[in-house]
């Protein structure tokens, strides 16, 4: 069951994915560490939290499948990813293949990421090159996770809120003691708010890091629709 989410999955993401995993590569190949990929040789992760209701519009848009994480439960920010970084680009795919999931960690992150194919998909390109077995890897997702608080004005967000991303950014700041504008920072489509992205330490404390800055939402005002289900 776990893997019949996973091809429409990565159709609805490819966008997203392709965005997010070129993203802080900052040139592509040229930019890549001279580590190459080695599992365990990075910098820091970054936590990417993305905006449930924006990924469920586009989805709608795109006239994709049903996702588990777009019925029933009411999802506001939920993990993306957590991706370990080289101060230049970032390391992927660092096993091939990779070792295989054990399903019981799937089904066990469902509440902070509600879709296997995600699930699959962040071990194989990201979670291999962290140096941890699967279940190290997930339990510092979890960990990750419960470090950073939810500004609480989007914890209920009933009606689509218009926003600029300076003002997330401030939101989670003023949130999350510690963490700094050189620290987070917000990605967008055209219209919508899709993540709020957060560099870590490898023992997970706010760090800054120039990477996602680059890459960071340029639009004045996005759209965070409502919470969908309930």
């Amino acid at each position: 069951m776990f893997h019949s989410g996973l091809h429409s999955f990565s159709r609805l993401m490819i966008s997203l994915t392709l965005a997010a995993g070129l993203a802080l590569a900052a040139g592509g190949a040229k930019a890549q560490d001279k580590r190459q990929n080695a599992p365990g040789e990075f910098d820091f992760y970054v936590l990417s939290l993305s905006w449930s209701p924006s990924f469920c519009e586009e989805a709608a848009e795109r006239g994709g499948r049903s996702q588990m994480q777009c019925s029933g439960r009411p999802y506001a920010f939920v993990v993306h990813g957590l991706w370990p970084q080289y101060e230049n680009g970032f390391p992927e795919y660092c096993q091939r293949p990779a070792p295989r999931l054990n399903r019981s960690i799937v089904s066990s992150m469902l509440d902070l990421m509600p879709a296997p194919g995600l699930i699959f998909n962040e071990w194989d390109k990201h979670g291999t090159c962290a140096g941890l077995t699967d279940r190290s890897y997930f339990e510092t997702i979890r960990k990750a996770r419960a470090a950073i608080k939810i500004p609480a004005e989007y914890l209920d967000l009933s009606q689509a809120k218009t926003v600029a991303p300076a003002e997330v950014e401030e939101a989670f700041i003023k949130a999350n003691p510690g963490l700094s504008n050189a620290a987070v920072s917000v990605t967008c489509t055209r219209t919508r708010l899709s993540e709020v992205r957060i560099c870590l330490s490898k023992d997970l404390q706010f760090r800054a890091c120039d990477e996602i800055e680059r890459r960071a939402c340029r639009r004045d005002q996005v759209t965070m629709p409502p919470i969908r289900g309930g």
